[in-house]
């Protein structure tokens, strides 16, 4: 296998897309070739900022490239299905930016499409490469919390609204849905990869602060099949700035507690005839971020990388089967928040909005 860097090409050129150049630049294992966004101002600015060419379609781009080996799809939430079951024909890996979709149908559409051509597909939840989360999971996978008992997700992070003024798509249930499907997807992520399979949902969400037509808060209790429960909370109505993103696991035997405002910091660490020493792994685990993306991008990419070349997943990563568990936990929560009752994930939704609004192709569908 070779070991020349990998060929990497990004579409969607929009607010997150500075995560991905950065985590390119600051690997040998990778290199930026070419940039693509249907808007032709920000194809060519990020193109010329990272001094590669920029393309307004990414077929001309692809067919031009035909060293892309790595696609990062990073467009709007709502048109994720679309880019990635389109770029699929071509045979290349990609990478889609959290959340994987909108609906678990669109999921599956795109996991298909994938298998079709040989497309091997990530869905981004840097968060599990996190110094202290990575911490955290090696001590559940060596049985050390025990019997799950409680986790808890909290995220309190701050959006004003110029935020969802920016584009077009944001704040939309078309296109991007709310708190729990966009800041908070990877915080549920998080709590379904500690806690294991989901049973049941129950889910409250209100708009409080912002003018948007989805929630800018939710609050909900969660089953695990395992017996144990779960409580996610999540807003962007914190003020005046982030306050914080954090995962607590309680087991049997010990408890775990990340806090910070992007699960960066271990904030307890105790487990039953440990011989570790609490203090100095907080201290070691924990991990300065500059803002609520954390440092995983860069791990996460290298995690890919090694996978495509080894020919072997990643057992962190995050692939379309579990993109789309997560998106059937996510469409349950609507679910039960929309129809008043309990929710299982899986089963038809009938209440929720998220991604249901009949979508018209336009230009801007590939603008991130």
């Amino acid at each position: 296998m070779s070991t020349d860097p990998v060929a990497v090409a990004v579409v969607g050129c929009g607010r997150v897309a500075y995560k991905h150049f950065d985590a390119v630049a600051e690997m040998a294992e990778a290199r930026l070739v070419a940039v693509c966004d249907s808007d032709p101002a920000r194809a060519a600015a990020s193109a010329a900022a990272h001094a590669v060419p920029g393309y307004t379609d990414y077929h001309a781009m692809l067919a031009a490239h035909p060293e892309i080996q790595l696609i990062h799809v990073l467009v709007p939430t709502g048109y994720h299905a679309q880019v990635v079951i389109d770029l699929a024909r071509h045979g290349r890996a990609i990478v889609v930016e959290k959340p994987m979709a909108l609906t678990v149908a669109d999921c599956e559409a795109m996991i298909g499409a994938c298998a079709a051509h040989h497309a091997p597909l990530y869905v981004v939840y840097q968060n599990r490469f996190n110094t202290p989360v990575q911490a955290a999971r090696r001590a559940l996978e060596a049985d050390r919390f025990g019997t799950p008992v409680l986790g808890t997700v909290r995220v309190r992070w701050c959006r004003h609204q110029d935020y969802y003024e920016q584009d077009h798509w944001h704040g939309t249930w078309a296109l991007d849905g709310g708190v729990m499907s966009q800041q908070a997807s990877h915080h549920l992520d998080l709590l379904q990869w500690f806690m294991g399979p989901v049973e049941s949902v129950q889910c409250q969400i209100a708009t409080r602060l912002l003018d948007i037509e989805v929630e800018d808060t939710a609050a909900a209790i969660i089953r695990f099949r395992s017996g144990a429960l779960g409580i996610y909370e999540a807003t962007v109505a914190a003020r005046p700035d982030n306050l914080e993103g954090s995962l607590s696991v309680l087991g049997e035997r010990g408890s775990a507690v990340i806090a910070g405002i992007a699960v960066n910091q271990v904030a307890q660490w105790r487990f039953a005839g440990d011989s570790d020493d609490p203090q100095q792994v907080m201290q070691a685990a924990s991990e300065a971020v500059k803002n609520e993306y954390g440092n995983g991008h860069a791990r996460y990419l290298k995690a890919v990388i090694d996978s495509l070349r080894g020919g072997l997943p990643h057992p962190w990563l995050v692939d379309g089967a579990e993109g789309r568990r997560n998106i059937a936990l996510l469409t349950a929560l609507y679910e039960a928040a929309h129809g008043g009752g309990t929710a299982v994930p899986g089963g038809p939704p009938q209440h929720s909005p998220l991604g249901r609004v009949p979508l018209t192709p336009k230009k801007h569908q590939t603008a991130g």
